[in-house]
């Protein structure tokens, strides 16, 4: 018969993506597709740590060494979506010294380079560690902003003529007897949805393969097809801080728990992680708990921690897998490896493999293997060359490094502007039009805002992921309206104002929960701003409903007139936890 894509992916993170570079740099036609924004799952919801191996170097040494050596390979083709901060693993007086040496000896049976300091010198890279650290070990941990790299893999598939789609989700599985040949989609009404599909409509694309890489949602795949994907899905909580208390990411030394890493990432320093299996990737209970706990475990290595502003919380899902009959009953020793399942040579039926676990330092080995196995399937001879071909923005930076001043920026902001941009920083900025900052926080110009809105169309968030816009400490507050204002030239007000509604709606949805002390302040400035000049919150003056201010109260008050407690609004409703206002 013929198909409409030879080869259909299912899922736009980080594998998904890799997969379609990889098979479209061999050739092969590729059609890929995401039910949201590119990230939308896991790969927009992680804690942007680019692996060493060594938190794996003890539990699970096959998941380490695929991490070293990915790690060197990210470094070198994604170096503008990667910062080589270093990491510590941190030991404190109470945790033991048996495990800090398994820690070391890991390593090195999995040649991770690592290297044993004294408290001191451990201060001297990090000086607001606990002054009772007792020693680290260093290792080559790093930063990844898992939205540059994702979307860079996208565009790279598309330069080597794969299809992208976001906001088309597969809803069924098209099989014949014993073979897979392609999926039904529903097209989403989402703004910036690339495709020209009437929204809510469904139509079947065939393909001569189908590749699940869905992630902690592979098993929902699998059943449209009657197909066992037994992922467990593990809910893990992270909490974002205002500014980077640390440079380099800090490990706790002990044997597995929750809160135990600091990674800085950007302008900010993200807090981790809790590790708790779930029924429903989509599903699964929002807990203030959490939030209060990451603070307070992490202050013990960090205790500045204690006094820092939270900006807001978030929750991602791993796509954990283990082969049928293991019984595992705690997430934590489930292995991060990853497994490739031939449903031909599992099930019986054609057509269709599923890629499962792994993470995304091990993202683009994840998509070598199973192109491989594609192409062996399809008869199709290439080879892989995604570990020796930069991806978009990372072909030259060394001349990058030496031209920080160019385009009549500001230091800081030029500096910043490159440091997303990458070698497509000249392209990009290079323009006779006035180029001020329109996300303050984040130094984002209106050049990369344009850029990224003719690569995503009206999608603001998909804006967001491309340029880290509205993604700083006022998240969104002072800038949400001026991005939405790069979309009058080329949409109509109501595109513009349902794209700004929901930037803003994305926004929010993470602060509901860091809602305490200064964070509280200014959640109430970006809602009273947006509220009274856009009447965001439900034309409220039309309405003739007036503004409730005192949902917004920072606490119960003392005796001194401060508060105590950590406050939490949500819907009008006012929690207090007690722990010191933060």
């Amino acid at each position: 018969m013929a198909y409409d894509t030879t080869v259909l992916v299912i899922g736009g993170g980080s594998t998904g993506c890799g997969i379609a570079r990889d098979l479209a740099m061999r050739g092969v036609e590729v059609t890929l597709l995401e039910r949201g924004n590119l990230t939308h799952g896991t790969t927009g919801r992680m804690h942007g740590l680019l692996h060493s191996g060594g938190r794996y170097a003890v539990s699970d040494q096959a998941s380490a060494r695929e991490c070293i050596d990915e790690n060197i390979i990210l470094r070198d083709i994604a170096g503008h979506c990667v910062e080589m901060t270093g990491g510590l693993f941190v030991q404190r007086p109470e945790d033991p010294d048996d495990y800090f040496q398994q820690k070391l000896s890991g390593c090195k049976e999995c040649d991770i380079p690592a290297r044993v300091l004294s408290g001191g010198e451990a201060r001297e890279i990090e000086p607001h560690l606990a002054k009772d650290v007792k020693r680290a070990i260093e290792v080559p941990d790093g930063a990844v902003d898992p939205f540059r790299l994702c979307v860079a893999n996208a565009i790279d598939a598309e330069r080597h003529g794969a299809r992208i789609e976001t906001h088309a989700e597969v809803i069924d599985l098209l099989r014949d007897g014993d073979d897979i040949y392609g999926v039904t989609v529903r097209h989403d009404s989402g703004p910036g949805k690339r495709t020209h599909k009437t929204p809510g409509s469904t139509e079947d694309i065939t393909a001569e393969y189908v590749v699940n890489a869905s992630g902690a949602w592979a098993g929902q795949i699998g059943d449209m097809a009657d197909l066992e994907v037994a992922v467990r899905p593990s809910k893990g909580v992270m909490t974002i801080m205002n500014v980077r208390q640390v440079d380099t990411v800090i490990n706790r030394c002990r044997p597995k728990g929750d809160a135990d890493i600091i990674v800085p990432h950007e302008t900010t320093a993200i807090l981790g992680t809790t590790d708790e299996e779930v029924s429903d990737p989509d599903d699964y209970p929002e807990a203030q708990w959490e939030v209060d706990m990451m603070i307070d475990t992490l202050s013990e290595l960090v205790p500045i921690l204690q006094d820092a502003r939270t900006i807001r919380s978030f929750w991602g899902v791993r796509p954990l897998y283990e082969p049928p009959g293991t019984g595992t009953e705690d997430p934590t020793d489930i292995t991060r490896d990853f497994f490739l399942l031939d449903h031909a040579e599992r099930d019986g039926v054609t057509g269709m493999t599923s890629i499962v676990g792994g993470k995304l330092t091990t993202y683009r080995l994840m998509a070598e293997q199973i192109a491989d196995h594609v192409c062996a399937q399809l008869g199709h001879q290439a080879s892989c060359a995604t570990a020796d071909e930069p991806l978009p923005g990372s072909e030259n930076l060394e001349a990058l490094e030496t031209a920080m001043d160019d385009f009549g920026l500001r230091s800081p902001v030029a500096r910043r502007s490159k440091q997303r941009l990458g070698s497509r920083s000249q392209e990009v900025l290079d323009t006779n039009e006035p180029n001020p900052v329109i996300c303050n926080c984040e130094s984002v110009t209106r050049a990369e805002i344009r850029d990224a809105i003719e690569q995503s169309g009206s999608d603001l968030n998909a804006v967001r992921i491309r340029t880290r816009a509205s993604m700083g400490n006022c998240q969104g507050g002072f800038c949400t309206h001026l991005i939405a204002n790069e979309l009058v030239d080329e949409y109509d007000e109501p595109t513009a104002r349902a794209a700004y509604d929901e930037l803003l709606q994305e926004r929010w949805k993470g602060q509901r929960h860091a809602l305490w002390g200064e964070q509280l302040s200014q959640a109430m400035l970006s809602y009273a701003l947006h509220a009274t000049t856009f009447n965001a919150d439900g034309d409220t003056a039309r309405s003739g409903q007036a503004i409730d201010f005192a949902a917004f109260d920072s606490g119960q008050s003392d005796s001194s007139g401060g508060t105590t407690g950590r406050a939490t609004t949500d819907g009008g409703t006012q929690r207090t936890d007690q722990g010191g206002d933060r």
